[in-house]
């Protein structure tokens, strides 16, 4: 049985029993050579704690790498900005030895601005202006340097590329009267460009990641980030937390599909989407996951929780929905959710596994989904590597995971 070397996951409270499925025996990363919602501020305080505040959770991360900010200088002439027309950035951290010409770009998650009110606050905030960024972040999980924590790409050169768009690196338009501009293919576009003449062009192997919005951009520039290298570079991609899915909410209504189709309309999404895709079907429904996965032709593999935590605050169950806060205990106690929440949740795990289902049967692709309570689970240390990770078949792997053709594989979710 080969390995795929993707490591396992742990959710953050509670955990029912999960499963992987696998496209193939050989999976999709084994041959790795591995020696609008509106944007408010306790929105912006979730999103932090689910994507970012991994350096809080372990202590072995008390001292965690902390990586520079490098602002893209070429990148304004090219109108690549953010919305409120600052330079994008990154972070970059070389790899050494074996890893040297191996190249891992993670693609920042937060949310999406869907209205000129949202997308005007949110360029007062690190998520559309480089002037609020962070000069310094930590570099955990599936970024840490540390073989110990990350034994598989802790020597590759690592990218974070930040997010400051508000429409998953995909938009082109601006708003004069507001002083918008949504820029997120340009800044795309510049920061590979930029990376390419730092020596990524030389990579003999390169993986597109990303959460949650930088999730679901990986699944849109997986083909393009394909089309940088030759033919003889290995180039995969991994979304973590990117599976977001046209599902009904609590209330009947279709909240994460409304606000999908602001931000396409007012981010001049819909000309960057893919044209196996909008040629049978409206642009709003070109910009879920679930319509795009069977036709990106690049190696894919999809890292979710059937229970995504940000879905079920935010798309399934928002306050919007639910005004007399009949969910509120659910979401903040798992195990205080009534039986009828259960089984809509249950219903919402369902939709997902029906949503990969075709996927899942390409040789080339792969999955690991877990039915935790979690979301970005590649970008925090005690979701990524620890010493109480996820069992497969009452067995933990130290390098990977067996995955199966056609066979759930059931998970222990330790608390």
């Amino acid at each position: 049985m080969r390995v795929i070397q993707i490591l396992t996951v742990l959710g953050y409270a509670f955990c029912f029993v999960g499963f992987v499925l696998s496209g193939s025996e050989r999976g999709s990363f084994e041959d790795f050579n591995v020696t609008e919602l509106e944007i408010e501020t306790q929105k912006e305080g979730l999103l932090s704690f689910l994507e970012n505040d991994a350096a809080a959770v372990s202590p072995s991360l008390l001292k965690p790498l902390m990586v520079p900010l490098t602002l893209i200088y070429g990148a304004a002439s090219k109108g690549a900005v953010c919305l409120d027309g600052t330079l994008p950035g990154y972070h970059l951290h070389r790899g050494r030895g074996s890893g040297a010409n191996s190249w891992l770009i993670q693609l920042e998650g937060g949310g999406w601005c869907n209205t000129v009110r949202s997308c005007v606050y949110r360029k007062t905030t690190r998520r559309g202006s480089s002037k609020f960024m962070e000069k310094l972040i930590p570099f955990t999980g599936i970024l840490s340097s540390k073989a110990e924590e990350n034994p598989d790409f802790f020597n590759w050169n690592r990218v974070k590329l930040r997010y400051c768009d508000g429409a998953s690196f995909n938009g082109d338009g601006r708003d004069e009267a507001a002083q918008l501009n949504f820029r997120g293919q340009r800044i795309w576009l510049a920061a590979m460009e930029e990376l390419m003449s730092k020596g990524m062009q030389k990579a003999n192997q390169a993986l597109l990641s990303g959460c949650s919005a930088g999730g679901l951009a990986s699944i849109l520039h997986c083909d393009e980030f394909r089309d940088l290298f030759p033919r003889t570079t290995k180039v995969k991609c991994l979304s973590d937390a990117g599976l977001f899915l046209d599902v009904v909410d609590v209330s009947g209504g279709r909240t994460l599909r409304n606000m999908y189709g602001g931000v396409v309309h007012l981010q001049g999404v819909q000309k960057n989407l893919p044209n196996t895709c909008t040629n049978h079907l409206d642009p709003t429904s070109c910009f879920f996951p679930q319509n795009l996965i069977a036709n990106v032709k690049t190696p894919l593999f999809i890292l979710n929780a059937a229970y995504d935590a940000w879905q079920l605050q935010e798309s399934l169950a928002p306050r919007s929905a639910d005004p007399r806060g009949y969910w509120n205990n659910c979401k903040l106690n798992h195990a205080r959710c009534s039986s009828s929440q259960i089984y809509f949740l249950q219903g919402f795990r369902n939709q997902m596994l029906n949503a990969v289902r075709d996927f899942s049967r390409s040789r080339q692709n792969g999955l690991f989904i877990n039915s935790c309570f979690a979301h970005c689970q590649s970008e925090r240390q005690d979701t990524w590597f620890a010493d109480n990770s996820p069992l497969i078949a009452n067995k933990k792997e130290a390098v990977g995971l067996e995955l199966r053709v056609g066979k759930q594989t059931f998970v222990s979710c330790d608390v």
